[in-house]
């Protein structure tokens, strides 16, 4: 596996980044976001995740976020799995994705979806000092 951050304190609060497979400029379709956002919402009422902020590039996206039950790498985990399916099944269903084909060879290797790159990129907010240079 290549890089793997592993969150110590699951309690804590986090910035962490999300990278689309190959840097692949997703995130321009309003129908994609809105699958991300409502995984979003989902985790929120149902998992216990605590979004303090969040930015979403096209190709990325950025978190300060906690859990409430301690289980932060759980949340990622099955957010990262929902939102992989989910997007690659609304651009294999999309109709009017003038980039489709180019996509799905992207985002697939060997058969299996690769919609988010392998970890995420995460940093335990420590102290106001590190909050404030994010």
């Amino acid at each position: 596996m290549g890089f793997a951050y592993h969150i110590k304190d699951q309690g804590a609060v986090h910035f962490v980044t999300f990278t689309v497979h190959q840097w692949v400029d997703v995130f321009t379709r309003p129908i994609y976001i809105e699958i991300l956002l409502d995984s979003l919402t989902h985790c929120q009422k149902e998992k216990g995740l605590e979004i303090y902020a969040w930015v979403i590039m096209s190709n990325h996206c950025h978190f300060i976020v906690s859990a409430k039950n301690d289980n932060l790498s759980d949340i990622i985990r099955d957010f990262k799995k929902f939102t992989s399916k989910a997007i690659f099944k609304a651009i294999e269903e999309n109709h009017r994705e003038s980039r489709k084909n180019w996509l799905l060879k992207a985002l697939n290797f060997e058969g299996r979806i690769w919609f988010w790159e392998e970890g995420y990129h995460g940093e335990e907010i420590y102290s106001e000092d590190f909050f404030d240079n994010l």
